[in-house]
């Protein structure tokens, strides 16, 4: 088989490299990748490796949809055939909290950039029947990043409640259309006019250009109260965020385009009693209620652009310039036994 891999640290150094199909042991489940979903933590992680112990040659890539072709002795959670997206924690079940030691695919383990992948069963969770490989492929991190930030720390969304969007990336346009879909409002900020007028096609209620005193609108539009939740993917500054947020709103801290260090005016997190909580993906039972969420509403990912597997250098390209949604990279559309 094919994947992609790195000798050392840097993009210089990813080569497509051949290898042998790995053998599944007990428990174990090997999975003919069909499509791998970028994060921007990828392009990080071929850059600097995110100060995490990489084993070399590194495999990049964290999020797949992919078909079970094997299966070890013991294993009772997927069948041959069946087709599958993986966690992104190798083994956070449940619960807000993570427990101590956890690993991740295309970080402390090795990643999902190649046709065939060995995953431990409980890394694995059955795909939507909706959804085709492509979109499926996004709910590992992006999905379930906005699916925890909404419903699975801290207080929960309601219907009726105003949802508060940093950007257009992957996780900001699924909390926009998991809001829609639970009954929320959601409102996008954005620095760009095109990306905004794309989300108002995709149904958000509104949009805002991102510029000073953008808050000042956002209170406006919802009679002066504020928003009850806000995905803040921007970091850096947040006291726009701040003041948009309603006395109680929670803010969901995800994205570090605007450095890795917060800004928070304290009065005004005091006087509104806010609640501030970082959201580092989520758990597998908060995926498989994504899963149950996008059958349900039909929800539909949006992906901005796809790559063939040999392409994966323009794929990266199209992540670090900023996408509107998910990049996707196609591996694999072949099916049966493994060759």
């Amino acid at each position: 088989m094919q994947q992609w891999q790195m000798a050392t640290l840097g993009e210089a150094a990813l080569e497509l490299a051949t290898v042998d199909v790995p053998t599944p042991g007990p428990g174990e489940v090997l999975v003919r990748v069909k499509a791998v979903s970028l994060n921007y933590r990828d392009a990080l992680m071929i850059d600097t490796g995110m100060g995490l112990p990489v084993s070399f040659p590194f495999v990049p890539g964290s999020d797949m949809a992919g078909e079970v072709v094997a299966v070890g002795a013991d294993v009772t959670r997927v069948r041959v055939g069946e087709r599958v997206v993986n966690t992104f924690w190798d083994r956070w079940f449940d619960g807000e909290h993570a427990p101590a030691g956890l690993k991740l695919f295309g970080g402390t383990l090795q990643g999902v950039l190649r046709e065939y992948a060995g995953f431990d069963e409980a890394a694995l969770v059955r795909a939507p029947s909706s959804l085709d490989d492509v979109a499926a492929s996004t709910l590992t991190c992006a999905g379930l990043t906005a699916w925890f930030a909404l419903f699975g720390a801290g207080r929960k969304l309601v219907s009726g409640e105003t949802v508060l969007m940093i950007g257009t990336g992957g996780v900001a346009l699924f909390g926009a259309q998991l809001a829609l879909a639970h009954g929320a409002t959601a409102i996008v900020v954005s620095g760009s006019a095109d990306k905004l007028a794309r989300a108002a096609a995709l149904g958000v209620t509104h949009g805002i250009p991102r510029q000073e005193g953008w808050a000042e609108e956002v209170r406006k539009l919802t009679q002066g109260k504020g928003v009850e939740q806000a995905l803040e993917l921007a970091g850096g500054d947040m006291r726009e965020t701040m003041t948009a947020l309603a006395p109680g709103g929670k803010v969901s801290v995800i994205g570090t385009l605007g450095g890795d260090t917060l800004q928070l005016p304290v009065y005004s997190m005091l006087l509104k009693r806010a609640h501030v909580q970082g959201i580092g993906v989520g758990h597998r039972q908060g995926l498989e209620a994504l899963v149950t969420a996008v059958d349900r509403h039909g929800i539909a990912p949006v992906v901005d652009a796809v790559y063939d597997f040999a392409d994966f250098a323009q794929a990266l390209a199209h992540l670090r310039r900023g996408a509107f949604g998910k990049v996707v990279v196609r591996v694999s559309t072949g099916s049966g036994p493994v060759a």
